[in-house]
């Protein structure tokens, strides 16, 4: 490290957020600009750069690709003896929306985030802003850098392995599973898009009722939602 940095960020007029990522992160970072982007929801900036909203949406794309990366050479590494299927199952768990925002909120990432809505309208928003500062750190510290900070500061201090294989996480193909052994017919139908935010709703029907709803910018996460709560609403816990 630059031994002038922790000199000059005493006169950054961002110093107080250096600090604060400095023990997030454990290290000092060089592009503060590109952390304060993974931090910014869709719903805080209507500004556009040549047609692109200024939102860390990219920087999430980047770092999803990052965190699948690193975990799967972790899993693959930790346990050499399991299959493929083992090895993809436990990696969906541990990138799953839900424990991305269990583990964003472990970490403090909700200090951070800047949104123009209330916090409940975008379920996903912080597992997103988790895959975003990962993508922050690649693009201000290479790769290597964002690995240690998922293995040592994440997985290591607020992550199970050994928990998160006992747990099921895939609610969507747990309650198909169930319909199927049951003989329900289940069908998962698109109620409408928010033209303003893109906002897609779905409604989990059981032989033509319906059992629950969910929403999300994404349909297969939308579905994910409702399917979870079905799941729960029906007492389908020992599947």
């Amino acid at each position: 490290m630059n031994i002038l940095l922790p000199y000059r960020l005493l006169l950054s007029p961002d110093k107080k957020l250096f600090r604060s990522l400095r023990n997030l992160l454990g290290f000092y970072p060089r592009n503060i600009s590109v952390y304060k982007l993974a931090f910014s929801h869709r719903s805080a900036n209507p500004e556009t750069v040549n047609g692109q909203q200024m939102s860390n949406e990219r920087l999430e794309f980047l770092g999803d690709a990052i965190l699948g990366a690193v975990i799967a050479d972790l899993l693959f590494r930790r346990f050499p003896f399991r299959d493929e299927g083992f090895l993809t199952e436990m990696r969906s768990r541990i990138v799953s929306r839900e424990h991305l925002k269990t583990l964003a909120l472990k970490i403090g990432i909700d200090e951070y985030i800047k949104i123009n809505s209330a916090p409940g309208m975008f379920r996903s928003m912080y597992g997103d802003a988790f895959e975003a500062l990962i993508g922050a750190i690649y693009i201000d510290k290479g790769y290597k850098k964002a690995q240690q900070f998922i293995v040592d500061r994440i997985i290591k201090l607020h992550a199970d392995l050994n928990e998160i294989e006992e747990l099921e996480l895939n609610f969507k193909s747990k309650i198909i599973n169930w319909a199927q052994k049951e003989k329900k017919s289940l069908v998962f139908e698109m109620l409408e898009e928010e033209m303003s935010g893109k906002l897609i709703k779905v409604r989990l029907m059981i032989d033509d009722k319906e059992v629950s709803r969910g929403e999300d910018f994404v349909k297969k996460k939308a579905e994910q939602i409702a399917a979870e709560k079905a799941y729960k609403s029906l007492g389908l816990g020992n599947l």
